[in-house]
């Protein structure tokens, strides 16, 4: 009788060990990662289709003639560009996937996405993640930074990546105006004084839509209030305020504002052949790169108003059904690298200002980040990050947006 209790004891033993070891190898497989060299490993002869807007011909540039052969001679991935007019269309085409159960094998790998393109996919769980902790240049990232850590007011946590950051500066020609107007308000002024050499893009387009944000925080007087909470009745106001003043300044407007620039594109051109004095553009850099593209003359120059310009960080995330999720990680990955990120920023090629910190560089890399020229139009980065203002939550940003159509557009 002992024997066959000490029997049964044994027994026991076993099993609960066995049980043990089973559970806890089930909870390490559950709980672990892929790790980096498992993602590179399985990255290479993958295809990355990344859609992005493709406006920007040195943005293609970039993308086309640095960014896939590099990737490719690095890691094995070929990278094809597909540009599209409005990510939101992408946004869109990923809802209706959703819907109907294409959880993979999608065509879409990568997209730039920002604002509320981002808050919609993210809420309708269109994206695939957390990937962001998962890449080793996530370390040369201040996620300190509001601009970075949250996306027009939506957290980031982790869904997409930065690849660059963006502040709207003034363009404009020092030998027709040599002393530009340093406020919105004194633009303002300036506009009503000169009929005709002023206009901006129509929104939606993002740097039409910017300018009416501009307005908005001019009128209501507090661009940091939007960053805290939100006044229905607040907001009706200040809107209100803003189609009320945007109506007026139409007939002094470029053609009478009967129309508008369709892109910044267009608006870059309309300054470039003298028929307005002013272009505005998200991208610092860019009155210098048109100087060394030979569309602008070397009179050049910007300027931020003195109470700020709005900023903001761009981003890439990862469809939920993407085909190849690792390749896309890996080329998020390498746009943080300190040679892409410093490519980017040079004038001759984008101009666009870096999405990591260069104090987090090496010595050698900070050093040639220390020592780029930004090209003459340029302002320096320390002035740019004393005047910046923040984005609004992204469902103010629609709000404007429609109502600039429906309260400005069609009541001309």
């Amino acid at each position: 009788m002992a024997k066959k209790r000490s029997s049964i004891i044994i027994c026991i033993m076993i099993l609960t060990i066995l049980i043990t070891g089973i559970l806890g190898l089930a909870r390490f497989g559950a709980a672990k990662e892929p790790t980096w060299p498992d993602i590179l490993q399985n990255a290479k002869g993958q295809t990355v289709d990344w859609f992005m807007w493709g406006g920007f011909p040195h943005t293609n540039n970039f993308v086309n003639d640095y960014v896939a052969p590099r990737v490719y001679d690095l890691y094995a991935i070929r990278l094809r560009q597909v540009p599209v007019k409005d990510i939101s269309e992408v946004v869109s085409k990923l809802l209706v996937e959703k819907q109907a159960g294409k959880n993979k094998n999608g065509k879409i790998d990568l997209m730039w996405i920002n604002g509320e393109n981002f808050r919609t996919a993210k809420k309708n769980n269109l994206l695939y993640g957390p990937f962001a902790d998962l890449l080793p240049n996530q370390k040369l990232v201040n996620w300190n930074l509001a601009s970075v850590r949250n996306d027009f007011g939506e957290p980031v946590e982790g869904m997409e990546s930065p690849w660059g950051s963006a502040q709207v500066v003034m363009i404009y020609d020092t030998v027709r105006i040599p002393s530009p107007p340093q406020t919105m308000q004194a633009l303002i002024k300036w506009i009503r004084t000169h009929p005709g050499r002023f206009t901006y893009p129509a929104p939606p387009d993002f740097t039409g839509s910017v300018f009416v944000r501009h307005i908005f925080y001019h009128v209501d007087g507090n661009a940091d209030f939007w960053q805290q909470q939100y006044d229905e009745n607040r907001f009706t106001e200040s809107a209100h305020k803003t189609y009320q003043l945007l109506k007026e300044l139409a007939p002094f407007l470029w053609r009478r504002g009967t129309t508008y620039p369709e892109s910044p594109s267009r608006l870059a051109h309309l300054f470039a052949d003298g028929e307005i004095d002013f272009a505005i553009s998200y991208h610092p850099a860019e009155a210098s790169k048109a100087i060394n593209d030979g569309l602008y003359p070397n009179s050049v120059r910007t300027f931020v108003f003195k109470e700020g310009t709005i900023a903001n960080t761009h981003f890439v995330a990862i469809p939920f059904n993407a085909s190849d999720t690792e390749g896309a990680m890996v080329i998020a990955n390498f746009l943080l690298s300190p040679e892409a990120q410093f490519k980017k920023a040079d004038p001759q090629i984008w101009g666009d200002f870096p999405a990591i910190d260069p104090n987090r560089l090496d010595a050698d890399w900070k050093q040639q980040f220390e020592r780029l020229d930004r090209g003459v139009a340029t302002l320096p980065e320390h002035i740019l990050q004393k005047h910046q203002l923040p984005e609004p939550p992204s469902h103010i940003l629609i709000q404007l947006e429609k109502g600039w159509e429906k309260h400005v557009l069609k009541k001309r």
